[in-house]
């Protein structure tokens, strides 16, 4: 099952640029106007407007260049490269120095917004490009200083403008750096949990690759071990001690086909055909097989029970009925394991609570892992949760794993429809 793309950094900042720009034309195109009014009417509004409509006109190509294609549902996102982001900072840094020539120059208490885009460079691109940013600034400050068209600003007035400019800088410069270093740790997270998913995902194809092997190799020689014990039973009907040993080697010789079926179907059914079912269908093949005892009571209510999924339900079903039966070799015998079933958007929620003991905190980070079990020796393998897992988060799902005094719950979520919901979120365990 394919996951979206991680948008990339340059991605991600081009988004928070585009966003920041046009708070950066209104408050531009507002500030003119007040200016304006404040002043009588002797600003240039028409070449201010046209140096503003520079900006509008730049950030609605970058909206049409960069988003477009995402808007008309294209799943591919336009590449986008440093030189870029410098490039529409290069434009911004040129839109301020026309603004400040039009309305005094140096003495404008807007002119030390140069120092915002030096800071936005300072997050976005790299040294390189943040140091002609700066070069950029310079350069167009100079000029300031040499060329501009005065304007006569009441000392009140600049008092009261140096102030504004102020917040605005502030205001600008701390809102961009908390959402861009909060989008940037949001991607840094997705990468993380992207590795982890693919980790996981190896694992599962080396242990498809180890049981499949297995199952070949061991094939023969098992079956010629059933046979002989199988004739070994005949022979010795008249001891019945002996006999139930030999009943006894078939029967484990069994239970070795068994779980080297069990991995290599386990560890395979992630690529299963999509197909159509009810949530009561799923649920009935889950129950197939297990123990009559502890006993499953299934909550499911009837228009929940006859909704329709479009996922593979033998795949999905098996890793269902792994977490039953595990929840009722936690459960005493005289207890019930409870299954529920709710839709909500587009997800099937379903949970799965037993009367057990709960799992031991210094465990409880260890659930999951293959060949990791808490079970008897004989009992199990440490695969079940594992391949569960594996399955449930494939076919885009999660599971998390609540545990307390009062036994183990666990919430399963998958797609009502495993084409409409791709991404596959990482298993989380929590202690009550």
């Amino acid at each position: 099952m394919s996951t979206p793309p991680i948008p990339e950094r340059n991605w991600v900042n081009i988004q928070w640029l585009a966003r920041l720009r046009w708070a950066e034309i209104a408050g531009q195109a507002v500030t003119v106007l007040v200016g304006q009014f404040l002043l009588g009417g002797t600003l240039p509004i028409a070449s201010l407007l046209a140096v503003i409509g520079i900006g509008l006109v730049s950030n609605l190509y970058i909206e049409l260049y960069f988003f477009g294609d995402r808007r008309r549902g294209k799943p591919e996102p336009r590449p986008v490269h440093e030189w870029q982001i410098a490039l529409v900072m290069m434009v911004d840094i040129a839109i301020l120095t026309g603004l400040l020539y039009l309305t005094g120059g140096p003495h404008n208490p807007f002119a030390f917004l140069y120092l915002v885009q030096i800071a936005l460079a300072a997050v976005l691109v790299r040294a390189r490009w943040t140091w002609m940013l700066v070069g950029l600034s310079f350069v167009g400050f100079g000029i300031l200083l040499v060329a501009n068209q005065p304007v006569a600003i009441p000392e009140d007035s600049r008092v009261i403008g140096a102030w504004v400019a102020l917040g605005v800088a502030s205001a600008f410069v701390v809102h961009f750096l908390l959402r861009i270093t909060g989008a940037l740790a949001e991607r840094e997270r997705e990468l993380t949990e992207a590795r982890y998913l693919a980790a996981r995902q190896e694992r599962l194809a080396a242990l498809a690759t180890m049981a499949a092997g297995a199952a070949h190799e061991l094939s023969t020689p098992l079956g010629t071990v059933a046979l002989a014990a199988k004739e070994l039973e005949r022979a010795l009907g008249n001891n019945p001690d002996l006999a139930s040993d030999a009943r006894l080697i078939r029967e484990q010789v069994g239970r070795c086909r068994s779980i080297l079926e069990q991995m290599a179907q386990g560890a395979g059914t992630v690529g299963e055909g999509v197909t159509s079912c009810t949530v009561g269908d799923l649920l009935d093949e889950t129950l197939v097989g297990i123990r009559e005892a502890p006993r499953v009571v299934r909550e499911v209510p009837d228009d929940v029970a006859h909704s329709p999924l479009r996922l593979p339900p033998r795949a999905v079903s098996q890793a269902l009925r792994s977490l039953v039966t595990n929840a009722q070799d936690a459960s005493p015998a005289t207890a019930a394991v409870l299954i529920s079933a709710r839709l909500e958007t587009g997800r099937l929620a379903l949970t799965i609570r037993d009367r057990g003991a709960g799992i031991a905190s210094e465990v409880l980070g260890k659930i999951g892992e293959p060949f990791f079990t808490t079970k008897a020796p004989g009992r199990g393998m440490g695969l079940g949760l594992f391949l569960a897992r594996a399955v449930i988060e494939g076919v885009g799902g999660s599971l998390q794993i609540d545990t307390g005094q009062g036994g183990t719950t666990v919430h399963v979520m998958v797609p009502t429809d495993v084409r409409a919901q791709p991404r596959a979120p990482v298993m989380e365990s929590k202690s009550a």
